[in-house]
């Protein structure tokens, strides 16, 4: 079959690199994974679309053992182990005060932030978006030829007071990051197929 077949423009390789062959790993490489390698993820994936362009999204990394240390301690289950030995760990909040910034993101609407002075519409929004971004986030991890393990046994709560402690911000995921490390990666689960997942009207 031909590259790029039934209107996919991205090679075969990379194709399997973001989707087919990536996977979820609970075992790292001690290789660290440096500010300058997130930096260009980063750079890359903050094109992904927000609604009115919003990027709620904060991104805390944690690089000290006290930060890190401090984040395992209100983790639960399996997500303690991994998150203590993982190269690199983010916490991924909300921002819920991103309509601050509008006037600045999406100037072409100067009344844009009136419409979340509601704050349970405006959390809403900042989640929604925010998991958006972090599902970019994640294929720009993999695009580094890193793999991604987002963990969800956590305590919101106690992370957003250890790290936050503003009100403005909820943590939705902790990421931990870096090298795969060698070995049979962990079989690929099912996926649904195209007819169990789309109707067509």
């Amino acid at each position: 079959m031909a590259e790029g077949a039934f209107g996919l423009l991205l090679d075969r390789a990379a194709q399997d690199l973001l989707f087919r062959e990536a996977r979820t790993v609970d075992v790292f490489t001690g290789e660290p994974v440096g500010d300058d390698l997130v930096r260009a993820v980063y750079d890359l994936v903050r094109y992904g679309p927000t609604s009115m362009n919003q990027q709620p999204l904060r991104i805390v990394l944690l690089r000290s053992a006290e930060a890190r240390a401090n984040a395992v301690r209100w983790m639960s289950g399996p997500g303690r182990a991994r998150t203590a030995a993982a190269p690199l760990t983010a916490l991924l909040a909300a921002d819920l005060c991103f309509h601050e910034r509008l006037p600045e993101l999406f100037p072409g609407r100067p009344d844009a932030a009136r419409l979340f002075e509601d704050p349970r519409v405006r959390e809403e929004s900042a989640r929604f978006n925010a998991a958006l971004q972090i599902a970019y986030l994640i294929l720009g991890v993999r695009a580094a030829g890193l793999a991604a393990a987002p963990t969800m046994g956590f305590d919101p709560g106690g992370l957003d007071k250890e790290f936050f402690g503003d009100g403005r911000h909820t943590t939705l995921a902790v990421l931990n990051l870096g090298r795969p490390a060698p070995g049979t990666p962990p079989p690929r689960l099912p996926r649904l197929e195209f007819d169990d997942a789309v109707t067509v009207i």
